[in-house]
């Protein structure tokens, strides 16, 4: 019997959207192994966060308050979280392969002496080898990797794209638990520069408009949002219309950027260069608008309109 154990993200004091699909992934997991999921939140103050945590039904939450927690400095967390995994004897550790995931989770594996798998799309039984195994995208999603871990722990990041968010259902308990925290001596946080915006957070959109380096200024990404704004969507873009300076780095798609899964994606003077594809292609629906025919986004396209994007944009905003 293996226990799941699940690192919930939290940004001002709110659960971040990412866990929930973390969760989902610890359920399966729970489901194929006979364990249990619990929830570990670290904050200065983990107890409404928790509480928040326990509607979407982990076994059980548990919540360490501490002062160095107020920022996710990986060098506060990682001993915590391997404190944590020894107390609870969790054979399974999954945070989101987010930014944060994938700095705090590989610390806490290396102290716990743990297999690693990043960016988990899968979890299942494997037949053959009588073990637990999952897949993860390799080479800008192009090959799928079947990966197992001999370890005693395996910590593992899940892409949260690949999994439905958790529903609520009966509340789950809710305990403290006491591991060693203390602020790290070799590390010092010192700003967190977040970018605020009335639109939806990139990853977390229903519907999402992005640009590409066709439209070949940043004064026309101007007229994607207005469309945005008519569709209540975020903006996006691709990673040459960023480095040409049309759109900011926290727009950007694709291996290199933000990976998202919306319910619509409308990809404005995009190509669709591999890497873009890698960060955008699990869309629930495709549409494309580029004069090229022979652009390689069309080949993963639900929908596509071959025309010049600086007449089409502005009379499907108007007719919104």
């Amino acid at each position: 019997m293996s226990n799941i154990l699940v690192v919930a993200e939290h940004l001002e004091g709110k659960l971040r959207s990412s866990t929930l699909p973390t969760l989902t992934f610890a359920q399966q997991a729970a489901a194929l192994t006979g364990g249990e999921v619990y929830a570990l939140v670290l904050a200065d103050n983990a107890d409404p966060i928790a509480n928040e945590l326990a509607a979407y039904g982990p076994t059980k939450v548990y919540a360490i308050s501490h002062a160095s927690f107020a920022q996710p400095l990986a060098e506060n967390l990682a001993p915590a979280i391997a404190a944590a995994v020894k107390e609870l004897k969790a054979t399974i550790v999954a945070t989101p392969s987010s930014t944060t995931g994938k700095d705090v989770l590989p610390r806490a594996a290396a102290l716990l002496d743990a297999g690693f798998i990043g960016d988990a799309i899968a979890v299942y039984q494997d037949d053959e080898e009588d073990q637990i195994a999952y897949k993860r995208p390799i080479w800008a999603g192009n090959l799928i990797a079947r990966v197992t871990s001999d370890a005693d722990i395996t910590c593992v990041t899940v892409r949260t794209t690949a999994f439905d968010p958790a529903t609520t259902s009966a509340a789950s308990t809710i305990h403290n638990i006491v591991v060693p925290t203390s602020a790290a001596a070799n590390a010092t946080f010192l700003t967190f520069d977040q970018v605020k915006s009335d639109r939806p957070e990139l990853t977390d959109a229903s519907v999402v408009i992005a640009g590409g380096r066709g439209l070949k200024s940043k004064e026309a990404f101007g007229m994607l949002e207005e469309l945005a704004d008519k569709l209540g969507a975020a903006l996006g873009a691709s990673r040459a219309a960023v480095d040409s300076g049309y759109a900011p780095n926290d727009w950007q798609i694709g291996q290199t950027g933000k990976i998202i899964a919306p319910n619509l994606y409308i990809g404005i003077a995009i190509s669709g260069a591999i890497q873009h594809l890698a960060g955008m292609k699990g869309s629930k629906t495709i549409v494309v608008i580029n004069k090229d025919p022979e652009a390689p986004i069309y080949q993963i396209a639900d929908y596509g309109l071959v025309a010049d994007a600086f007449q089409v944009v502005p009379e499907l905003t108007s007719k919104l």
